[in-house]
């Protein structure tokens, strides 16, 4: 059964190995992990992780950060073997939760353009495109990538 917790930095390892797992998928279009456990641990500071686990098992993971009347969420991890099987829906739906509580009229996110399978999954839990971004992430990528912007009203 599983169960969900917001992460502690003594979590930044087992997330970071669980996201870069979960990104192998990206290696199409960029060739590096997704993340580090330093990285992660520079995120706490802004925001949180919310993990999701089964008995022990670090299946599923998600960051959520406040953003005034917008949260915004990113790196949605789940364990390869274990993706299908809602683990993804309840951190997002966890995820948007939490940014109601905090008051937030708005959960954003966003996704690599080449990634069309998720900008159709956001889709089907109510997020809609509202905008391109350049992809500004420092590492080379093999192919021209941008980022799609998506949101979804919590009220």
């Amino acid at each position: 059964m599983i169960s969900l917790r917001d992460a502690n930095v003594s979590d930044a390892e087992a997330i970071a190995r669980l996201v870069n797992a979960a990104f192998l998928v990206e290696r199409f279009f960029i060739e590096r992990d997704r993340t580090s456990p330093d990285v992660v641990r520079g995120l706490m500071k802004k925001g949180k992780f919310l993990l999701a686990e089964d008995g022990q098992e670090l299946v599923g993971s998600i960051y959520v950060e406040l953003r005034g009347e917008r949260g915004y969420f990113g790196m949605l991890s789940i364990e390869p073997s274990r993706q299908q099987m809602g683990a993804g829906h309840r951190l997002v739906d966890a995820a948007e939760t939490y940014f109601r509580d905090a008051g937030c009229k708005w959960s954003d996110l966003k996704i690599v353009n080449v990634r069309s399978e998720l900008q159709a999954l956001y889709q089907r839990w109510g997020y809609t495109e509202t905008g391109t971004a350049p992809y500004d992430d420092p590492a080379p990528t093999k192919i021209p990538v941008h980022f799609i912007l998506m949101s979804k009203p919590l009220i």
